[in-house]
């Protein structure tokens, strides 16, 4: 059993640093598998979305965990098609029918639709204020996109989810946020394996006697990230969940960070701007 970590958010709701990503996996019994497994590994936070097809999976597991409701963090996410203020307030109302849930821990804005998000946001904060969502945020926002919405906002956004890897990672967007105050969540956090063959990941996995996924999601804690790992594998989800029992040094970590190539292995927010 991996030990929890938590990290507190600007609006003090603690989320635990480590979270079971389910993009892209089967809605139905495997979603529900892999989150079991995540649970019986040590696992306190689930991330879904209204667009991956499988929060009622995932709230099934929940209630069949036995787990109670504050022990667990279930994230979920605004889809473009129901951006708007009206339509965010509805869609979040849906996803927890779906998870069979009074509220979600964090709801985020999934993408930033230049048109939308702006009242989007308005939404997800009124819903924050009546408790239907514990902290709001959001996914895919690059600093331009955060000062507009700053500008215009009564809450600060408690979370930013964007992809983040050794070798895509933007130092410009990790220093702002810090300054905002918000918490970055790495999502991709394995590169969705295309580097694990990567000669300096490799040597540093050898020298610690892990797995180039673990130095992956270690380098992210790290950094003082969330790391969303996604498997549907019930050993590699124990595995992921081994990272709290080791450190990279300071070397490893220059050594990693010096891999940045701007690699993006799913969506790319610079087509936004």
């Amino acid at each position: 059993m991996s030990q929890t970590i938590y990290t507190e958010l600007n609006n003090g709701v603690a989320i635990p640093r480590l979270g079971l990503g389910v993009y892209q996996t089967e809605p139905g019994p495997t979603t529900e598998a892999a989150v079991l497994w995540a649970f019986d590994a040590g696992y306190r936070h689930i991330d879904t979305a209204s667009v991956y097809g499988n929060e009622a999976d995932g709230g099934r597991a929940f209630r069949q965990s036995g787990l109670a409701r504050d022990e667990v963090f279930i994230t979920t996410k605004l889809w473009n098609s129901d951006q708007g203020f009206r339509p965010a307030r509805a869609a979040l109302q849906k996803s927890l029918e779906e998870l069979e849930l009074d509220y979600v821990d964090l709801y985020l804005i999934h993408w930033p639709v230049r048109e939308s998000y702006i009242d989007s946001w308005r939404a997800l904060e009124s819903l924050c204020q009546e408790g239907l969502a514990r902290a709001i945020g959001v996914s895919n926002f690059l600093i331009p996109h955060l000062e507009e919405l700053l500008a215009r906002a009564e809450i600060v956004p408690a979370v930013n989810q964007v992809e983040i890897h050794p070798f895509g990672y933007d130092p410009d967007l990790r220093d702002f946020c810090r300054l905002q105050g918000i918490a970055l969540q790495a999502y991709a956090p394995l590169v969705r394996t295309e580097r694990f063959d990567d000669p300096t990941l490799q040597a540093i996995a050898a020298e610690h006697g892990r797995t180039p996924a673990q130095v992956l999601l270690r380098w992210s804690l790290q950094h003082n990230q969330i790391v969303l790992p996604k498997s549907i594998r019930q050993e590699r989800i124990a595995e992921n969940a081994q990272i709290f029992d080791f450190e990279l040094s300071p070397a490893d970590m220059q050594r990693l960070d010096s891999l940045n190539e701007d690699l993006h292995t799913c969506w790319d927010p610079r087509n936004t701007l």
